[in-house]
């Protein structure tokens, strides 16, 4: 419905309004869920017989049918956060210990014994290797969906098979938990995000959303992305902090992007989340929109220690407001931060323009 109505009428003056109002307005279909619920029997038929971790073995990425499983496994809640990622990433996504140390900002010793010590837990503990009963997946469902988007995350800058990977889990995740709005909001935020990653990156050279060519985006991935957004409205009338990242994803696949409402969704996504990297985001639309001073002092406000979209983007913002000098500094720190070549190459374009 989202999709239709701002194709044909334009974007609503605010957005989080007219989110909050439609999924007030949609009720949740009884049939489905009785229908879901019969599904979901299915797929935990022999629940009780499941194999425990003795009998994957973490250190091959060969699983395939029973990736799902294996996902609710590594974030069982009697797991640390930090385990249930690392054990995701290792397991799942096939990255070795040394990739997933370099994530973490660790050692490759401090990450292997971490990894260690998540796998003893589930031998210990006697996790099972299966997707949990009906009554146990919602507790499990926000360690699930962060790790899912941060597997999504590491895979996305460079467009590989992880990203990918991600995104297959999400519709797994979707058919299995169809009443969930959070489910639908990162599936929807994945997707719209993957849409851009034939134009974010041209003959290796990154680009800048705000240049991005809109005909290389892919259109499919956009409305599929925002079909899911509807399906998260109809569902609970609250909006939760994926479906808000989801729609700043659709405003911002529009050809021409309204920044200043995607500050206001940004602001909203930060008063949920207190996440600074979200008021990072929000610093940016506030830039986009016309007022870089102000996005400078929130960006000089933030604790993101050697967050190195910190320095880039800070470094940007210097060089806009001709505070050459500093920008020069703040990209040279960037620089020696960047992880992926088109990044590096983007940021050694900025400095040699000063």
């Amino acid at each position: 419905m989202a999709a239709e109505r701002w194709d044909r009428d334009g974007i609503p003056q605010h957005p989080v309004a007219w989110l909050v109002a439609t999924g007030r307005n949609r009720a949740i279909d009884g049939l489905r869920r009785r229908r879901t619920l019969e599904h979901k029997a299915t797929l935990l038929q022999g629940y009780d017989q499941a194999v425990t971790v003795d009998d994957i073995d973490l250190d091959e990425n060969s699983v395939s049918d029973e990736r799902l499983k294996l996902l609710f496994t590594c974030c069982h809640p009697a797991l640390a956060a930090d385990g249930q990622v690392a054990l995701t990433l290792r397991a799942l996504g096939g990255l070795s210990t040394e990739q997933i140390a370099r994530a973490f900002l660790v050692s490759h010793e401090t990450m292997k014994r971490r990894l260690s010590r998540a796998k003893a837990k589930v031998k210990a503990a006697g996790i099972p290797f299966a997707v949990p009963p009906d009554r146990l997946l919602a507790e499990r469902l926000p360690a699930v969906l962060a790790v899912i988007y941060l597997v999504f995350n590491q895979g996305y800058p460079d467009g590989d098979d992880l990203a990918q990977e991600a995104i297959r889990l999400g519709r797994l995740l979707s058919e299995l938990m169809t009443d969930e709005p959070e489910v639908y909001g990162l599936l929807a935020l994945m997707l719209i995000q993957d849409s851009r990653r034939a134009a974010r990156v041209v003959r290796g050279e990154l680009v800048l959303l705000g240049e991005q060519d809109r005909s290389r985006h892919d259109r499919a991935e956009v409305e599929a992305g925002r079909l899911a957004i509807d399906r998260a409205l109809s569902l609970r009338p609250t909006v939760g902090p994926y479906v808000i990242q989801a729609a700043i994803a659709s405003l911002q696949a529009e050809e021409r992007i309204d920044w200043g409402e995607v500050a206001a969704l940004y602001e909203r996504l930060e008063l949920l989340t207190g996440s600074p990297v979200v008021a990072l985001n929000r610093a940016v639309a506030i830039a986009e929109a016309g007022a870089p001073e102000e996005a400078l002092a929130l960006v000089d406000s933030l604790d993101l220690g050697d967050y190195r979209y910190l320095h880039s983007t800070r470094a940007e913002l210097l060089r806009r407001l001709g505070r050459d000098a500093e920008a020069r500094e703040a990209f040279e720190l960037a620089l020696r931060m960047a992880t992926t070549e088109p990044e590096r190459r983007f940021l050694a374009r900025r400095l040699s323009g000063l």
